[in-house]
């Protein structure tokens, strides 16, 4: 069973009589990139605050490797390392001159340990150039190394691919990965590029309105045995190959752009087109989706838009 790094136990936030954060309960593993999700306002900010000992917490707590971020705050923060905002460098100074500055505060870490968080983020590079010449992506690198110096066992990111291109975004990915799957380090990261978190984290809770309505694997539909897909088909004759569906498998097949669209059991795929085929109907093209995180994030907060 995997480590617990962090454990959330009715972590509550009232700001006078309104309670904004309403007993969270979830925790996170090591080695997992878990990805924290929710509409504008949902209180991801605020959780997360309260995470890092930013905001006072009004009830509950949290606890990072079993030490209470309320009651024995500097052993438990320790473990964490945080970017919480954009990363803030000073740019007149070269890469390596920042993370040592930033060493000095944290008692304990060497130069082993700097070349090692250089080398994690990949930056050999260019850890001798100044700051200010950083492309946004390097920053937001160099931003991790300066998190992860004195060795965290929790890394919680906000927002860490806000303004970056894709090249920068798929670098950020990669370091990511690499640190939850080399380093066992636990990355809580906070974003809404849907797509991204789907390629990046391991599970997702999604917080609306200060409540957790859910967590998921993002892999869970995957792993189903047989599940429904929509399904889009080009074909011709297609009025025989809509009187092939419904005749055969049942199918009511509607029309879309050219296309036959109906649903069906991944499973059913292989029959229907060789039914297809034998009725001398043919089949140019065929379309399986697969449901994607934007859809169960939808599915779980019962919204059409991210407010």
């Amino acid at each position: 069973m995997a480590e617990t790094a962090m454990e959330l136990n009715g972590l509550t936030k009232k700001i006078g009589s309104k309670k904004i954060i309403k007993d969270l309960d979830f925790e996170i593993h090591k080695g997992e990139v878990f990805g924290f999700l929710g509409p504008n306002g949902a209180g991801k900010t605020t959780t997360i605050r309260m995470m890092v000992g930013l905001m006072g917490i009004t009830g509950g707590d949290v606890r990072i490797l079993g030490k209470s971020v309320k009651s024995d705050f500097k052993d438990a923060i320790r473990e964490v390392g945080a970017i919480v905002e954009n990363p803030e460098m000073y740019p007149f100074m070269t890469g390596m001159q920042n993370l040592k500055h930033f060493a000095r505060m944290s008692p304990g870490v060497t130069k082993e340990r700097i070349s090692q968080v250089i080398r994690l983020v990949g930056l050999e590079n260019a850890i001798k150039t100044k700051v200010g010449r950083y492309s946004l992506g390097m920053r937001q690198r160099l931003g991790i190394a300066q998190a992860l110096l004195h060795d965290p066992s929790v890394l919680i990111l906000d927002e860490p691919t806000n303004g970056l291109d894709p090249a920068g975004i798929r670098e950020i990915r990669k370091y990511i990965r690499r640190l939850a799957d080399e380093e066992n380090v636990a990355v809580i990261i906070s974003s809404h590029l849907l797509s991204e978190i789907e390629l990046m984290c391991d599970r997702i809770g999604v917080i609306k309105n200060g409540e957790l309505i859910g967590i998921q694997s993002v892999h869970e539909q995957q792993a189903e045995e047989d599940p429904v897909r929509e399904v889009r088909v080009e074909a011709d004759p297609a009025d025989s190959a809509v009187q092939v569906l419904k005749t055969h498998h049942g199918i009511e097949a509607g029309e879309d752009q050219g296309f036959l669209t109906f649903s069906a059991k991944k499973s059913l795929m292989p029959s229907i087109v060789t039914s297809l085929v034998s009725a001398d109907v043919l089949v140019y093209r065929v379309e399986v989706s697969s449901a994607s995180l934007e859809d169960k994030f939808f599915d779980l907060i019962g919204e059409n838009v991210i407010g």
